[in-house]
Formats: structure tokens, C-alpha cells, sequence
């Protein structure tokens, strides 16, 4: 006599239970990714305020801003040249993103640093002239009139578009060419898969 096995399949209700677990567990993964986004965000409003906050309390202390300093080379300890001095015209000259150190947009991380005001080096080397890095990974950037912003911004390099929309609806008015943020200056909305330099009027 042959006999017959039984195969035994998943009831409906265990199907259910496991797709509910599996729900759950998407569910936190996706929470989880959305609170570290959020944290990090913050992150980077904290840093804009700090950064401020850290140029302002240098040109009161000097009368100059950082990297724009004509004395910087005589106020500080560690290694300093006379080509680590600014022009003191009160522009800050070069490109936020630049990697050239005899550029004040450069040399403005070092005259931070050089008054305690941020941490790093403050010797000869490219370390001490280097744009600190942002939550998103990005540089940090001091530039004169960027999109259509006059006068000194702040720059977010490589910020992610819907990053960029969380920002803006903070901060401003939500169009990446107006008011006091600004990503693009043509544009008149942000793209999700788009990576922005966003630029704050200090």
C-alpha cells in the first residue's frame, strides 16, 4: 500500500501575521530613515546659525570679517604668512567651493579656526584652509552674491532636492530664485532628484 504525504501549506492567518510583521518592520526601517533626514536637517540649520554666529563675533572682536582680515597673520598662534592676509576691503573674494588658499574664501576658515571659533588646524597646510563638511556631506561655502542674493552668502553644497524643499519651507519662501535661500537662480521650484547649493544671505 502506497502512501500519500501531506504537504501542509500556511494558513490564511498565518499569511496575514507574517505580512503584518513584515509591515511593521518596513514601517520602522522607513521611520527610522525619516528621523535620521530630519535630525540631519537640523543639523545643518544649527550649522548656518553657528557659522553666523562665529563671522559675526570675529568682526566685532577685529572690526574685520575672517578671511578678508589685512592681520590676520600677526593675531594668532601656529603658522602663518603675510599671503594669509586679506585685503581688508570688506569683500570676501573667490568662490565658496574654491580650492585655492590664497583665496579669501579660503583663507576665511583659517582666521576662524585661528580665533577659536572653529575647531582644526592652523598650520601651512591645505587642512586649515578647508571648507568644513555639512551633515549631507557637502561643503560648507563663503561667497559674495551667489544666484540672486547680494551681498555675503553662506553655501550648503550638494544638499539633496527634497532636503532642499524641507529647508526652504523653513527658512523661506519655498522658491529656489527668491528671497533670503536661495538654489538656482532661474528656477521657480526644486526637483526631489536634484542636488542643490543652497546659498543663505548673511
Amino acid at each position: 500500500m502506497v502512501r500519500q504525504s501531506r504537504q501542509q501549506g500556511f494558513t490564511l492567518v498565518e499569511i496575514a501575521i507574517v505580512l503584518v510583521i513584515i509591515g511593521l518592520l518596513i514601517g520602522g526601517v522607513l521611520k527610522g530613515q525619516e528621523m535620521i533626514t530630519n535630525a540631519k536637517v537640523s543639523k545643518v540649520e544649527n550649522d548656518y546659525k553657528g557659522i553666523t554666529a562665529a563671522i559675526l563675533a570675529y568682526q566685532d572682536r577685529y572690526g574685520v570679517l575672517p578671511g578678508d582680515d589685512p592681520s590676520a597673520s600677526t593675531r594668532f598662534p601656529g603658522t602663518w604668512s603675510a599671503a594669509d592676509n586679506g585685503n581688508g576691503n570688506g569683500v570676501i573674494q573667490g568662490n565658496w567651493n574654491s580650492t585655492n588658499n590664497t583665496n579669501e574664501s579660503r583663507k576665511i576658515w583659517k582666521h576662524l579656526r585661528g580665533a577659536g571659533f572653529l575647531k582644526g588646524p592652523v598650520d601651512a597646510t591645505a587642512a586649515a584652509y578647508q571648507q568644513p563638511a555639512h551633515a549631507f556631506g557637502g561643503l560648507v561655502g563663503f561667497e559674495q552674491a551667489l544666484y540672486n542674493l547680494s551681498g555675503h552668502v553662506i553655501v550648503f553644497g550638494t544638499l539633496p532636492g527634497n532636503v532642499v524643499q524641507i529647508l526652504e519651507a523653513r527658512g523661506d519662501d519655498g522658491n529656489p530664485s527668491t528671497g533670503s535661500v536661495q538654489g538656482n537662480a532661474a528656477a521657480t521650484t526644486y526637483t526631489l532628484n536634484t542636488n542643490y547649493n543652497l546659498a543663505y544671505s548673511f
